[in-house]
């Protein structure tokens, strides 16, 4: 990753049409200009989108959060989206910012937030029904690929990965939550909108897909089909042992080879993912049965479900010499347990939001209040902030993901609150969120443009409109 130090203060147009940094001092108060693109420039547009940045930014008393969620709650659909409809069906492809790639994990979440608009949004609908639409397509080109490119084509800088590389395929790192994130996005499609429309044989097929790589991963008896090598210096950009990874032992969980930051891991029993997967694959048997009326695939994904969650129960949790019971990162089935949280999601600080465990449960508490200590190796503290990193970038790199992800996750009104305050103070004049900055020195960042950190602030502050608003007010 590149990391952005300098920054152009004029005003016009830079990259895929973001305006640069300009403030504009009127009188004895500062205006803060948008940095959104110019109507004509936006890849797409929403009027249910729009009406909400308005009604939410009346909401809010200081000017600079009012500013901040403007810009970044539309930056997926201002900057990332390529709509276009096929034979009349809606396709959707969503780059992640500064790489022209589509992400499973990305793209779900960059839309995620406009869910709750899709029924006051016709266009909006069609947008998020394109991306269940590619998103199935994808699954049936390569399930182990996690980022794809929108022609098959367009070759890939990783084309010389020991790997099965197929044409069209950005990246293959095998990572659980790639397969998980459009089972979320479909279930609280069809939730919020009743419309089964996306939901054809192809995409019934795609769940068995599903399942049959998620059995392969359990390794039962074999380690499966996947290996992944690459030519690098970045021991975390590639796998040990011949490609497969640190060896486990088959308890029924599943392997990820990699973790939702791209990197390997270091057991390959990634409990938060293991989590997620039960969460997605009980939703996938609930469509399959309202929608297909297919009893039999539905009782397998049931039964894969309650075989994993029945691993995580003995397996997932260790001890802590400091708090007790908790949610280990990473293990191996032969009792081996890695004990850090890294900032992106799914981690296990955001297990509440994706729905995998009660806010209230007890481990996950002890689980946080390890997450925000010094006992977390990737937790980092400084003069501008503190939160949590990760390997990925460097040491002393907090991710906004991780401040948002608290804040999302947080029920206490003072942590919420220093939450946004954090995010405010650590934009480094951009308008924007990015993947990192260092605890010390905002303005040394990487990642100008990184479109799913933007709107999940943006749903961040959405959030505590709906539940806290007095929040925005004191704010």
């Amino acid at each position: 990753m590149v990391k952005r130090r300098d920054f152009i203060k004029t005003s016009g147009l830079v990259g895929a049409g973001l305006l640069l940094n300009q403030k504009i001092f009127s009188g004895s108060f500062e205006e803060f200009i948008t940095k959104r693109p110019s109507l004509d420039k936006r890849r797409f547009t929403s009027a249910a989108v729009e009406e909400t940045i308005a009604t939410i930014k009346k909401n809010i008393s200081n000017r600079e959060l009012a500013w901040l969620f403007e810009n970044c709650f539309p930056n997926t659909l201002d900057t990332t989206v390529h709509y276009s409809e096929e034979n009349g069906k809606p396709d959707t492809y969503i780059i992640t910012g500064d790489i022209d790639a589509m992400w499973m994990r990305d793209s779900t979440a960059q839309v995620w937030p406009y869910l709750s608009l899709i029924n006051k949004d016709e266009k909006l609908k069609k947008l998020i029904e394109g991306v269940i639409r590619r998103q199935t397509n994808y699954i049936h080109h390569d399930p182990y690929a996690n980022a794809f490119y929108k022609d098959d084509k367009q070759v890939s800088e990783w084309k010389s990965d020991k790997t099965d590389m197929k044409p069209g395929v950005h990246e293959r790192k095998w990572e659980i939550d790639s397969l998980c994130y459009p089972i979320r996005l479909a279930y609280n499609y069809w939730k919020k909108t009743n419309d089964t429309t996306p939901f054809d044989e192809k995409w019934k097929e795609s769940i068995v897909i599903i399942l049959k790589t998620f059995r392969e991963q359990q390794r039962k008896k074999d380690k499966g089909p996947y290996s992944f090598q690459r030519n690098t210096t970045q021991p975390l950009d590639t796998l040990t042992l011949g490609g497969y990874g640190n060896p486990v032992n088959s308890v029924g969980l599943i392997c990820s080879s990699f973790r939702p930051s791209d990197d390997a891991t270091t057991y390959p029993f990634l409990i938060s993912s293991n989590f997620f997967a039960v969460t997605s694959l009980k939703q996938a048997a609930e469509m399959l049965t309202a929608i297909h009326k297919n009893a039999k695939l539905a009782g397998e994904c049931m039964y894969l479900a309650n075989e994993v969650s029945a691993a995580l129960k003995k397996y997932a949790i260790a001890h802590h010499p400091v708090y007790g019971k908790i949610y280990a990162f990473e293990t191996d089935g032969f009792g081996n347990y890695l004990f850090i949280d890294d900032a992106n999601v799914p981690s296990l600080l955001s297990m509440p939001y994706l729905g995998s465990v009660s806010i209230n449960d007890r481990v996950y508490q002890n689980t946080r209040k390890f997450i925000l200590s010094n006992s977390n190796p990737f937790f980092f503290k400084g003069k501008f902030a503190e939160g949590v990193g990760g390997p990925h970038v460097a040491l002393d790199m907090i991710w906004p993901l991780s401040i948002i992800m608290r804040g999302l996750t947080g029920t206490n009104d003072t942590e919420i609150k220093n939450c946004l305050q954090m995010l405010v103070k650590t934009h480094a004049g951009t308008g924007f969120m990015h993947e990192s900055f260092h605890k010390d020195d905002p303005k040394n960042f990487t990642r100008s443009w990184f479109a799913w950190a933007n709107t999940i602030f943006g749903e961040f502050v959405l959030q505590v409109n709906n539940t806290k608003p007095q929040l925005l007010k004191q704010f």
